[in-house]
């Protein structure tokens, strides 16, 4: 294995920082072997492996009200019940081919 002598510096929100290291320590991924990660999923990827789209309406939990919310949850539990479900790959492909 290559010795790793490169730094990587960035500044960002305190809040933003402890959030995602909280994250990170839960999954037991130092946040430098996470930004090692995300590098090489960059060059496998000859680009930002995911999506930069802002999307026409993001649904936050704050923007919908309790009943929308008890809705989606109970729709949810209705079709996990009955394994009306497809698997993320299916899921993927399928807003892939939307795009």
């Amino acid at each position: 294995m290559a010795t790793k002598t490169a730094n990587v510096t960035a500044r960002i929100q305190p809040n933003i920082k402890e959030q995602a290291e909280a994250i990170l320590d839960r999954l037991g991924i130092p946040v430098s072997v996470f930004i090692d990660m995300t590098y090489r999923q960059v060059i496998m990827h000859d680009g930002v492996p995911f999506s930069l789209d802002i999307p026409d309406k993001l649904v936050t939990r704050d923007s919908i009200t309790q009943a929308e919310f008890d809705t989606m949850m109970q729709t949810g539990l209705v079709q996990a019940k009955k394994n009306d479900s497809v698997s993320v790959d299916e899921a993927f492909n399928k807003l892939k081919a939307e795009r």
